[in-house]
């Protein structure tokens, strides 16, 4: 089919909702500005993550000291790397997602809060370079954990000061953030749509938020702790002095373990729109999925002492390992109901969909050593070796990342209204799906066999799988680029996408891409059951839809009833 490379008949919208980069480099209020620095912010930093991750690697290719001079320069850097990507970059950029799409999804015009909802934002800026500044004071080097005494007595750099601080401004900033979301999800949805009408990203983000405003603050007190410990002579993690090690990594855990789901909710999110859109299939068991969220932010909260298996009374293990696996039941049901939803459709093999199909294989590889790791005797054996430096990565690497990739393949068409280069997305994809596989997976085998990880000096046994490793992350690495030479080039190459290029249900596709400054021009309608493809009544929908906004570029559909597919209907419950 010829590309398009002028506006479809009927479609003005682009170059009329055209927006200046000079926009989105100072304080807005609209939602879509906000969601797109968001995202933007947390790109750099991905990249500042990814260099700091790759000089890692790169120490590791052999068994002695090649790049940091000693044990202390290693730590720093891979503190760094991964507080980096952690806290400034999985997180603000779902929160970037959900800023941008969730008033879009509802029919809203904006956040409940959009002052409220700049304000966020901008606090990620200063306390992620805050955070940097660290290296030229003594950068911080206790690990993302930050255990003391590590962290107060033998880390004498003012870096681990400023490395709590700022966690503890962007830990404000995600508050904020989760409040407007969950006063914009509860009041602000279009007249009519109930709970079990909205899209199942929205259930993401709403059960992330809880977790955040529950959580963030037990963080929050233990960084104020940390922080008197560290400027102000107080002993609460001091033993010697009265003090006590172990609420340090309670209070900790007691937030992490939850964000690690504030890592992945959304993602789930994102994964249950693309798989639905590029199967043309309605959601297998969408009321699951829905209340699955839910579950996992409640049980969330009882598990964050499988972490502390090696210091725990022994009389608390059971407990915790019974409800570690316990939590991976509404997981299992939502992984369960994505294969339901793509069997039998009419699958297109978009790059979000390979995206979106890499986030469910590596996600399912995290799932099962989370459960290994989840049995006591089996988490003594391999705590802190480079099993669970695996299994974190298949999660948060093989879950979070690629599900961010399948939503930017997914969504940039309405961020921007060009279509992404597909052949780029693709080569994109096989690189970096073969690559993280093999940057990972050998990792299991290196904790089987004992090497420890947060170490620069490892036995000499080790360096072959060590070297695989090593070079699987410079591909990985590498693939990134063809990522982000992917997001300028579909900029340059301007082929215009349209409204609604994938012809999805949901409420955001029923506007201009890029949307208007308000959102939607009159009173948004919705259609009744987001995933119901395959309709007459959906195909009735999407051809007044094309009829009011202009067709949409026909990347990957046929010419005439694009919508009516073999898949049954189907009400989603």
């Amino acid at each position: 089919m010829a590309t398009v490379t002028a506006p479809l008949p009927g479609v003005q919208s682009h170059e009329e909702n055209k927006l200046r980069i000079s926009d989105y480099l100072k304080w807005s209020v609209d939602h879509k500005i906000i969601g797109v620095q968001y995202m933007v912010t947390s790109l750099i930093f991905f990249v500042i993550g990814g260099a700091l991750v790759m000089l890692v690697r790169w120490e590791l290719l052999t068994p002695a000291l090649d790049l940091v001079q000693d044990g202390t320069q290693f730590n720093q850097l891979f503190t760094m790397h991964a507080t980096v990507m952690i806290f400034l970059w999985i997180i603000p950029m779902f929160a970037g997602f959900g800023n941008y799409l969730i008033p879009l999804m509802l029919g809203a015009k904006d956040m409940a809060f959009p002052w409220l909802n700049a304000l966020a934002f901008w606090m990620i800026p200063p306390a992620g370079i805050l955070m940097l500044l660290g290296y030229f004071a003594g950068q911080a080097e206790a690990g993302w954990t930050s255990y003391p005494p590590l962290s107060t007595l033998f880390s004498p750099g003012d870096g681990q000061t400023m490395w709590a601080i700022a966690i503890h401004v962007l830990g404000l900033s995600s508050i904020l953030g989760a409040l407007n979301f969950i006063v914009t999800i509860r009041n602000m949805r279009a007249e009519g749509m109930g709970y079990f009408q909205m899209p199942l990203f929205v259930w993401g983000i709403l059960a992330t938020s809880l977790i955040i405003v529950m959580a963030t603050p037990f963080l929050a007190g233990g960084l104020t702790l940390l922080i008197l410990d560290r400027v102000a002579g107080t002993a609460f993690f001091n033993p010697a002095q009265g003090g006590d090690v172990l609420l340090w990594q309670n209070v900790f855990w007691f937030y992490s373990h939850p964000a690690v789901y504030i890592m992945v909710m959304p993602g789930f999110g994102i994964l249950s729109e693309v798989l639905s859109a590029h199967s043309r299939k309605s959601i297998f068991g969408y009321r699951a999925i829905a209340l699955s969220s839910l579950a996992i932010a409640l049980l969330g909260f009882t598990v964050w002492a499988h972490h502390m298996f090696t210091s725990l009374m022994p009389s608390l293990r059971i407990p915790f390992m019974l409800t570690s696996m316990i939590i991976a039941v509404p997981t299992g049901i939502k992984i369960f109901s994505w294969i339901g939803t793509i069997w039998g459709g009419k699958i297109r093999l978009t790059s979000a969909m390979l995206f979106g199909l890499g986030f469910l294989s590596m996600f399912v590889i995290g799932g099962i050593s989370g459960v290994m790791v989840a049995a006591v005797p089996f988490d003594l054996h391999v705590h802190d070796t480079y099993f669970v430096v695996s299994h974190f990565h298949f999660v948060l690497y093989g879950g979070s990342v690629l599900a961010i990739y399948a939503g930017v393949y997914h969504w940039y068409p309405k961020i921007t209204g060009y279509m992404m280069d597909e052949r780029l997305g693709k080569i994109h994809f096989w690189i970096t799906y073969i690559a993280f596989f093999f940057t990972f997976f050998p990792m299991h085998m290196l904790g089987m066999l004992g090497m420890p990880r947060r170490v620069a000096v490892y036995a000499p046994e080790f360096q072959s799988l060590n070297a695989i490793v090593s070079i699987s992350a410079f591909v990985l690495g590498l693939s990134t680029f063809i990522f982000l030479y992917n997001l300028v080039y579909s900029l340059y190459k301007k082929r215009i996408a349209g409204p609604n290029p994938w012809r999805v249900l949901t409420l955001e596709w029923a506007t201009d891409s890029p949307p208007p400054a308000h959102n939607f021009h009159g009173d948004p309608v919705f259609f009744k059951n987001p995933y119901g493809f395959g309709t007459e009544a959906a195909y009735r929908y999407l051809e007044e839809q094309e009829k009011e906004l202009g067709p949409s570029y026909p990347y990957t559909m046929e010419p005439e009833k694009r919508s009516v597919v073999t898949a049954p209907a189907s009400t989603g419950d």
